[in-house]
């Protein structure tokens, strides 16, 4: 990104990856497992408006084309990018995780639950 201090929109990067790829929007769409519509809505839609991109559609992204970072991916749609989980640390934290109490588990998932929903309606 040439501006550090103002990244560009979802808009701008799907452009960019278009013209990098050479695809269109409907090949964008199956390649991450969404209507073209759903790609289109995201090129034509101002950056602020909803809840935008799921999560797992925006890794799809990065995934399916890898010249794009997620962290660039998430911050175009105006989020931060989710930290990354290894293998060992998804166990470790499973592991604290079933040693709770059923109602110690139900209060951490309403507390997972809300940040991963402030982190979907952050725009920094």
């Amino acid at each position: 990104m040439s501006n550090e201090e103002r990244p560009e929109n979802l808009a701008t990067l799907i452009k960019r990856l278009k013209v990098e790829y050479d695809v269109t929007e409907s090949e964008i769409a199956r390649r991450i497992g969404v209507a073209p519509a759903t790609v289109n809505a995201w090129v034509h839609s101002k950056r602020g408006t909803g809840r935008g991109p799921n999560p797992d559609k925006l890794r799809a992204l990065a995934e399916a084309f890898p010249k794009f970072t997620e962290r660039e991916i998430f911050a175009a749609a105006g989020r931060k990018a989710p930290g990354p989980l290894s293998p060992d640390a998804e166990e470790r934290i499973l592991a604290l995780f079933r040693s709770l109490t059923a109602e110690q588990q139900e209060m951490k998932e309403i507390e997972m639950r809300a940040l991963a929903e402030r982190n979907q309606s952050s725009n920094s």
